[in-house]
């Protein structure tokens, strides 16, 4: 599969994650704090160059009913735009609740809160958001090799 770059895109961080090279695990890996939209996907994009990633996996927002709200459309403009910089595929998943659950992990780790932990929970929450993804794309593939055989 290669690796697959997971975003967490807020107003005001962008929280990444990276896959392993054989995509099977996520992984926090930094934050990018909001400049311009531009500057974002320049430093996105950069991300993905020097990691040498071949998807981009982005979190939706979607409204707990399940529509797109303010927040997810932002998601969507901005991704739009960061399409018309690259040719790699960028893909969405439904990230509700990905923040709670990054929480909770990061609970979980025994990490005591610190006054930066805002910021790991974006980054963790991206990662969330690319192991779903990851996992998924693992079953995908295993019911066709399954079928296959």
């Amino acid at each position: 599969m290669g690796r697959v770059l997971g975003l967490d895109v807020g107003d005001r961080r962008i929280g990444l994650a990276l896959s392993d090279s054989g995509g099977i695990l996520a992984s926090p890996l930094t934050i990018i704090e909001h400049t311009t939209e531009n500057g974002d996907i320049e430093a996105i994009l950069k991300i993905v160059r020097e990691r040498e990633t071949e998807r981009i996996v982005v979190g939706l927002p979607r409204l707990m009913n399940g529509d797109i709200g303010p927040q997810a459309q932002k998601v969507q403009t901005f991704v739009e735009a960061m399409r018309s910089h690259t040719q790699i595929p960028i893909e969405y998943r439904d990230e509700r609740l990905t923040t709670v659950e990054a929480q909770r992990l990061h609970q979980e780790s025994g990490s005591k809160r610190k006054k930066g932990d805002v910021v790991r929970y974006d980054a963790m929450a991206a990662a969330v958001i690319l192991q779903d993804y990851l996992e998924e794309q693992a079953a995908m593939k295993s019911r066709v090799d399954l079928d296959n055989e």
